[in-house]
């Protein structure tokens, strides 16, 4: 199981996701890093937790579509970790910008997602290099999609799998940053559907015990911010349990 850690980035500072809240976000306060400078915290996941892949949510981008290219370029001289960037990608040039400057992996969110061409498009992406991010509010999905908007994820999913995408992130905003603990039913039922599809969760994820209870529903990967930040989730949990790429 991977635990990925996240930095969600606004005018160059980390800040606290709660409940997908943005304008109220502040800047993060860690018992990892003195500062809410990104390069610093990417540093202190890696250094203090052992762990070498981030998420990066640019939250200029998402919300203006100014891409914060010197933070992201920052992180990727730094070398240190592999990048899973996103940045309101909606058509495939953006995509291959964020792969040419360094980018390990570029997310696809249904949140910045207009339509199924747009994702036929970025379905061409090498499958390694693009994620897709199933962005739900109480379990119904957020898009700029008609088709998907305000309704269950199922119907997204299936077309993701017709369109050849293998790795999905579920990530529900109103459990993010508040430690309310993670949607075990629907990743359940998530899992039971599509067996085969590599499964990543975010939101709301509050302690070691969440870790093991997604890693026996068969999740692979859990994005995490608000528990490394107030370490609840430790650099000796994630050793225990084995947890890393």
């Amino acid at each position: 199981m991977r635990v990925i850690p996240v930095i969600d980035v606004r005018h160059g500072i980390v800040v606290h996701a709660v409940r997908g809240d943005r304008i109220h976000y502040q800047p993060v306060v860690s018992t990892l890093a003195e500062r809410p400078d990104p390069l610093a915290v990417a540093r202190a996941f890696q250094d203090r937790l052992g762990l070498r892949e981030l998420y990066v949510a640019d939250l200029d981008a998402l919300e203006s579509g100014t891409v914060q290219w010197d933070v992201l370029e920052r992180l990727v001289r730094d070398g240190a970790t592999q990048l899973m960037v996103d940045a309101g990608v909606t058509d495939v040039e953006s995509a291959r910008r964020l792969l040419d400057v360094g980018v390990h992996r570029v997310v696809v969110g249904s949140e910045t997602l207009r339509g199924s061409e747009a994702l036929m498009a970025l379905s061409t992406l090498p499958p390694t290099r693009r994620v897709f991010s199933l962005d739900l509010r109480t379990g119904q999905v957020l898009s700029r999609n008609a088709r998907w908007a305000g309704g269950p994820p199922w119907p997204v999913l299936d077309e993701l799998l017709r369109a050849g995408w293998t790795e999905v992130i579920v990530l529900d905003l109103v459990r993010v940053g508040t430690q309310t603990g993670p949607d075990t039913a629907l990743l359940t039922e998530v899992r039971r559907r599509y067996p085969g599809l590599t499964l990543l969760a975010g939101g709301g994820v509050r302690h070691v015990e969440d870790l093991r209870t997604l890693e026996a529903l068969g999740v692979d990967g859990v994005l995490v911010a608000t528990a490394l930040h107030r370490g609840t989730i430790t650099a000796a949990h994630i050793r225990d349990l084995q947890i890393g790429p």
